[in-house]
């Protein structure tokens, strides 16, 4: 573990203690990975989007200081719940938008790209993908972690797989299996 790894253990696990200054000082350590997720985030949007990645990294960051029932086990966990963080955030600002723009409730988009996953270029999209991962979630958590982290953290296989506490091949089937169930749904809506 490099030095720089065990400054944010040690911080994570003072915040768990409640030390509100520990999570502050956690802001530089890792400022740089979370403004990598959040640009790659941000990537996947519409060109004229709002947002802009220095605004979701603090606005996700705010949001994840105020958490207090969280046990931050390490700096990938708490990456993990900065993307989980920030794909919330896309998604009320997606909702509001789409709310504006079309009439709550409308669920009309096609979500398949070349990865056979969504590019959220529409806010509609976002929205729906949210819809369908927290269906995915009460078929089966794992699977709906997996996309998440790997979609919207852009973890690596090994990075979810550490998060999750279960091996590389585990993440790839469940992300083989997720995304399949996902392509299903998706052709599914767009049928009907």
């Amino acid at each position: 573990m490099s030095d720089q790894q065990g400054e944010t253990t040690r911080l994570l696990l003072q915040a768990c203690q409640g030390q509100r200054a520990a999570l502050e000082a956690l802001l530089p350590l890792v400022y740089d990975e979370l403004r990598a997720i959040a640009a790659q985030r941000l990537r996947d949007e519409r060109p004229d989007h709002t947002l802009q990645p220095t605004a979701l990294v603090h606005e996700a960051f705010l949001r994840m200081v105020d958490q207090t029932r969280v046990q931050w086990q390490n700096r990938a966990h708490f990456c993990a719940v900065a993307a989980s963080m920030m794909r919330r955030i896309l998604v009320d600002h997606a909702r509001g938008r789409a709310a504006e723009k079309r009439g709550a409730g409308r669920r009309d988009v096609p979500l398949v790209d070349t990865l056979g996953l969504a590019k959220g270029r529409n806010p509609m999209e976002i929205v729906a993908l949210d819809d369908l991962l927290k269906e995915l979630a009460r078929l089966n958590e794992r699977h709906a972690r997996v996309v998440e982290l790997r979609f919207f953290g852009g973890l690596t296989v090994e990075e979810t797989a550490h998060t999750l506490d279960v091996s590389p091949a585990t993440v790839k089937n469940d992300w083989r299996t997720a995304r399949a169930w996902l392509l299903t749904q998706l052709s599914d809506h767009d049928a009907g």
